[in-house]
């Protein structure tokens, strides 16, 4: 079975997961920022879920993931319609020259996948020397407790007509960090029989004040920090931390 395929059924996967709650809490931060323009990099776009729901609102968007084929999902939902996406091939841990950006985001836990601190700071970085002065950059990460306490030896099922998965989570061996084992099944409509896909995908986070730490070094100095897709600082059992500020110097 092609990725290509695959990646659609993610979608279906993902269907009620709460995208435009990231964009509402985008253009708030925007709106308190007092940000101007709308030039927008959504980093680790994937098919594109997000691209297409800014650019639906009037931002310039450019996509940039590091999965060829999850880019061409997202080309053919940017085309389909009629939206002006430019989509890159990019690993955000060591971005090109794509242009200066009003906003950059790195959406739906993204970042967790990186594997250690350097490459955490090699993206801010890249993020710093991309966004205009004054610009808004935006991200969103697991909490602690979310890796250890939530997932940490869990298990999670889905059981629809085409396709079933079973996704076991267990505790990684760095801190903070978590494996998720994940089997589906997937229907083949010529065939009417189901094809096995075994896939492990691989998250860390760090407390809020190494997030902290590393955006200072980058050069990031007024940022806020909420809790589950609101402006309130967040609480012991928030789920996603997201971290928003401008780059003032």
């Amino acid at each position: 079975m092609s990725y290509e395929r695959f990646a659609y059924l993610y979608d279906e996967l993902m269907k009620d997961v709460p995208y435009d709650n990231w964009v509402n809490l985008t253009e708030a931060y925007k709106q308190k920022f007092q940000v101007e323009g709308t030039r927008l990099l959504d980093l680790a776009c994937g098919t594109g879920e997000l691209s297409v729901r800014f650019a639906q609102k009037g931002y310039e968007v450019t996509g940039a993931d590091l999965s060829d084929d999850m880019l061409s999902v997202a080309q053919r939902k940017a085309q389909t319609r009629s939206l002006p996406i430019q989509f890159f091939q990019q690993d955000m841990t060591e971005l090109d020259d794509l242009g200066e950006f009003d906003i950059i985001g790195i959406y739906c836990d993204s970042l967790n996948y990186l594997e250690n601190e350097l490459a955490v700071k090699q993206t801010f970085e890249g993020v710093y020397r991309l966004l205009k002065q004054g610009g808004l950059f935006i991200f969103d990460v697991h909490s602690l407790y979310k890796m250890d306490d939530v997932f940490a030896d869990a298990t999670f099922t889905w059981d629809e007509e085409e396709i079933t998965y079973i996704w076991n989570a267990f505790k990684g061996d760095e801190p903070h960090s978590v494996e998720h084992e994940l089997t589906f099944f997937v229907l083949d409509e010529k065939s009417g029989k189901y094809d096995r896909v075994d896939e492990v995908h691989r998250q860390r986070t760090y407390p809020e004040t190494k997030y902290v730490e590393l955006l200072k070094q980058t050069g990031f100095d007024n940022m806020e920090i909420s809790g589950d897709y609101s402006l309130q600082a967040p609480e012991s059992t928030a789920e996603r931390l997201f971290f928003a500020m401008i780059k003032s110097k």
